[in-house]
């Protein structure tokens, strides 16, 4: 036999027996599927979606560029699905592995369905802003958006996860059914995570605090970072974050410092017991005439209340009270309106003649216990005579 003719008959013995009974030209006509469909995907993406972002550009809405962007990269992975398929019906597979296949597939589409919803939740949360229009201040509305937008995201995943097993043959109502046999032990051993669930759901429903917030708890100080499923995230003044459960914040007492309407400044004044009763009432009216002119303190009596009075006698000082509360309340700011009205203080007290008060001690004495004490004489002086003294 010819050795040209002997070895075409072994490479098309090979080229049709292949591999798994599928030939090398099945193979390859798969293959060349799979890279014109990619091929396909490049020039989609290149020309009608570019086109189609050039219009959503043109719209006064950013919702559109935002969901089309969100669908992009589940979109490619679809072209890929769509040229697995075309190419899986060219080959010769056996009812198994064609079972196998098709679920496959129908898993592959699956995931791309609910990945494509889950991408395009972050975007679609936009509609929800007027529907959460009335749970007060933006940082609020940001807050239960977030929690909304997280629960929807974790609903998706589950529903996606519970699909690709059912495609599987899992009967996903009877695996869900199946739990009430050990839903004892589940609730057992996840009713910290329950307890915290609610608790969150609490935090949010009561607007005990929201994202941005200083509060300050029996444990820790600081400011609102995140407030999860489990827990919420403060950061620390000395920027430290602090993880705690909702379940304990939302059963503890807590100051929500960002819901001060003022901020309160409270002094004890005190001047030296020299000071006349015309010199306190003097400056008692300069530092009320001072608070009621600047823009800097809320004088109007409906919404604070402001006291400068003669307050008590104390042990060196006459003290004069200064209750009052700053517009602002801001840390930053107050610190500054704190200090200009400590400048104006010690200027109105001092222009009064007096000064303020330190503690001290004034030692008198009535009698000495020993007699008169002997003149000491000093070098260079007369002594002068002791005094005569009457027996």
């Amino acid at each position: 036999m010819n050795p040209l003719k002997a070895f075409r008959k072994e490479f098309t013995s090979v080229w049709d027996t292949g591999v798994f009974g599928i030939s090398v030209g099945e193979i390859v006509t798969a293959l060349l599927i799979i890279f014109g469909f990619l091929w396909i995907r490049r020039l989609f993406f290149r020309f009608i979606v570019t086109s189609l972002k050039g219009l959503t550009r043109r719209t006064k809405t950013d919702l559109d560029d935002q969901l089309l962007n969100a669908l992009e990269k589940p979109l490619e992975f679809g072209f890929v699905i769509i040229g697995i398929y075309v190419a899986g019906q060219v080959l010769p597979f056996s009812d198994d592995v064609g079972n196998i296949f098709d679920r496959l597939i129908r898993s592959f589409i699956a995931l791309v369905l609910f990945w494509a919803i889950f991408r395009s939740i972050d975007p679609l949360s936009s509609l929800m802003d007027r529907g959460i229009e009335l749970m007060g201040s933006m940082s609020m509305r940001d807050t239960m958006k977030g929690f909304f937008v997280k629960l929807a995201k974790f609903i998706v995943i589950c529903l996606g996860v519970a699909a690709v097993f059912q495609e599987w043959g899992f009967n996903v109502a009877a695996v869900l059914g199946s739990l009430g046999l050990v839903g004892m032990a589940v609730a057992l051993g996840a009713k910290d995570f329950i307890a915290n669930l609610f608790a969150g759901l609490t935090i949010f429903l009561d607007r005990m605090f929201e994202k941005g917030n200083w509060i300050q708890t029996p444990d820790v100080d600081g400011t609102v970072e995140d407030i999860g499923f489990r827990a919420t995230k403060i950061r620390r003044f000395d920027k430290a974050l602090v993880t705690i459960p909702n379940a304990r914040l939302a059963g503890e007492a807590l100051i929500n410092f960002s819901r001060m309407t003022n901020r309160r400044i409270y002094w004890k004044i005190g001047v030296e017991y020299r000071t006349s009763k015309e010199q306190l009432q003097g400056i008692i009216q300069d530092i009320l005439a001072y608070l009621n002119e600047s823009d800097d303190f809320e004088t109007n009596p409906e919404r604070t209340k402001t006291f400068v009075f003669m307050d008590s006698f104390g042990a060196s000082s006459i003290d004069i009270m200064l209750y009052c509360f700053t517009v602002t309340t801001d840390w930053g700011d107050w610190l500054a309106c704190k200090e200009r009205l400590a400048y104006k203080v010690k200027d109105i007290v001092e222009g009064h003649g007096t000064a303020f008060a330190f503690p001290s001690t004034s030692l008198y004495v009535e009698t000495l216990p020993f007699g008169t004490p002997e003149p000491f004489p000093i070098p260079g002086q007369t002594t002068p005579a002791a005094p005569k003294t009457t027996p």
